[in-house]
C-alpha cells in the first residue's frame, strides 16, 4: 500500500513536473502528496467499515420455551387480568398506582391479580403436561 501511494505521489508530479520543479523543495511537495493519498484513503476505509458494520444482519436467538407458554398463557388471560400481571410483575408498579391507571378500587386489581395468577398456573401446569 504504501508503495502504491508512493508511486501515486510520483506520478502526479510527473504530470505536473513544469510547476513542481520549480517549488523550493519539490520532494516535500511529493511527501505531502503521498500523506494527504494515506489520508484519503484511511477516510475511505474507515466510512466503508462503518457502512458494513451498520448492514450487517444481528442474529437474535429465538425466545425460550418458557417465554412462549407464558406468552401464550398471557394470550388466554383477559385483557384487564393482563394488564394487572403485566404491570405489577414485569413493571413493578404497585396495587395503588395500577388501581388510580385502570381508574378501579385496590381491590379490583388484587381481584385480577389473584385470578390471573390462578388462571397462569392452570395454563401453565396444562402446558407442561401436554410437552411431555
Amino acid at each position: 500500500m504504501a508503495q502504491d501511494l508512493t508511486q501515486e505521489a510520483f506520478c502526479r508530479a510527473f504530470t505536473r513536473w513544469s510547476t513542481v520543479s520549480r517549488y523550493d523543495d519539490p520532494v516535500a511537495w511529493i511527501r505531502r502528496v503521498a500523506w494527504n493519498l494515506a489520508t484519503s484513503r484511511w477516510r475511505r476505509l474507515r466510512t466503508a467499515q462503518s457502512f458494513l458494520r451498520r448492514q450487517r444482519e444481528e442474529h437474535v436467538p429465538g425466545p425460550n420455551p418458557d417465554r412462549v407458554a407464558l406468552q401464550a398463557a398471557l394470550s388466554r388471560l383477559p385483557a384487564h387480568h393482563r394488564r394487572a400481571v403485566v404491570l405489577h410483575y414485569l413493571a413493578d408498579l404497585p396495587i395503588a398506582e395500577i388501581a388510580a391507571q385502570e381508574q378501579v378500587a385496590e381491590g379490583t386489581v388484587k381481584s385480577w391479580l389473584h385470578r390471573a395468577r390462578a388462571a397462569l398456573a392452570t395454563h401453565l401446569s396444562t402446558n407442561e403436561v401436554t410437552d411431555d
